[in-house]
């Protein structure tokens, strides 16, 4: 259980501003709204389960993003049913580190991912679209992210040897992911600490909210961001400029998701963030997916944080996982007065796994929304 002094978000104090470091984004690859549709089979039509994880990259101890690839891939492959199985991973960001170089996503990519069975879909983290400006090989900003992850059809990735995976077909690198039961939202948050979102961009995000909606009576709706919004750990805590952001735009388009999900930090935390209507919705922090520096919760009365800000009245950090690795499944089921999510998080000690061993689980939740009504936790 959490102390009562770890029950809400913090902001880092005495920043400093690093938006300077904000890279241009790529053409698209696909028409205007970036939506892709794939064929995803579900044996039970009312239920679909698919796997979250973020900051899998392992430049120094890739052992870490092995195990996490490792064990995701287990549980498709010793699920009791088809209906349990994942239909895919929904990756939130930094897939290699430092920086998004074409020379890294075979050792930190391509290689401990190599027999884990699904697609992989992805948004880009901001360690994926910096800039290595003493690189070998001049590159622009998500140049690789894009040549291993979008297309208009799937093609041979043009860099690293003896791969198995074709190019994906996001269409940008914003774009929804529309599933049978959840249209998935993912943002583009670009390199600096805290994120940063164009005003392009943010009217794409209000008009994808907008469409959503008119489908929440058949489809959860969940939002992506690397930069994590709210956040209680002692490297980044939360990201204002990523508050600020969803806040308006949730505002402004007039419909709340019912899930937000980020990375960025190396943790697990689930917040419950309670809204004026009455509806809970969870923003949950997924980024101990492989990179070795793990981030622990910083203490409330630490003098380089505060949680002192009517911002987190309404926000609870329910739960955390830190100093150790994991990965998120999502159930999304569809039942006839609404939509249940339900999640499960496994977690993988810093010192890895015995023989024989499977990851163990952290904690269970469950959200059910009514259609046209508040959220509940159950």
């Amino acid at each position: 259980m959490l102390s009562e002094n770890k029950k809400t978000p913090l902001f880092k104090l005495n920043q400093p501003d690093d938006t300077y470091k904000f890279q241009p984004l790529p053409e698209p690859f696909g028409e205007y709204p970036y939506r892709l549709k794939p064929e995803v089979s579900l044996p039970d039509p009312h239920k679909m389960v698919f796997q979250v994880a973020g900051d899998t990259g392992g430049i120094k101890s890739p052992a870490f993003q092995k195990l996490i690839a490792e064990e995701m891939g287990k549980q498709y492959d010793e699920a009791k049913n088809k209906a349990a199985q994942p239909s895919f991973l929904y990756h939130v960001g930094d897939i290699v580190y430092h920086f998004g170089e074409a020379d890294q996503y075979e050792r930190q990519f391509f290689t401990p991912y190599q027999d884990y069975p699904l697609p992989i879909y992805a948004i880009a983290g901001n360690h994926d679209s910096d800039v290595n400006l003493n690189a070998k090989v001049p590159y622009s900003s998500l140049f690789p992210f894009t040549s291993v992850f979008c297309g208009k059809t799937p093609r041979p990735v043009p860099f690293g040897t003896k791969l198995n995976r074709m190019s994906g077909v996001q269409p940008h690198v914003y774009w929804t992911l529309q599933t049978p039961l959840a249209n998935i939202i993912g943002l583009h948050s670009n390199v600096p600490k805290f994120g940063v979102i164009t005003e392009e961009q943010k009217s794409w995000f209000i008009n994808e909210l907008k469409q959503a909606a008119t489908e929440h009576t058949d489809k959860a709706i969940i939002v992506c961001v690397h930069h994590a919004p709210y956040s209680a750990d002692f490297n980044h805590s939360s990201s204002l400029p990523m508050i600020n952001f969803m806040e308006d735009s949730f505002q402004k388009a007039g419909v709340t998701p019912d899930l937000v999900l980020s990375g960025h930090v190396h943790n697990y935390q689930r917040f419950n963030k309670t809204y004026a209507d009455g509806k809970t919705v969870p923003f949950i922090v997924c980024g101990a997916g492989g990179f070795d520096e793990l981030h622990w919760l910083a203490e409330s009365d630490d003098i380089l944080y505060t949680n002192k800000s009517e911002i987190f009245d309404t926000v609870t950090l329910e739960n955390a996982c830190t100093m150790q690795h994991g990965f998120l499944n999502l159930e999304i089921e569809k039942t006839e007065e609404g939509h249940q999510i339900s999640g499960k998080y496994y977690s993988i000690p810093h010192q890895g796994l015995k023989p024989g061993e499977d990851a163990t689980l952290f904690e269970e939740f469950t959200y059910f929304c009514n259609h046209g009504d508040k959220q509940v936790v159950q």
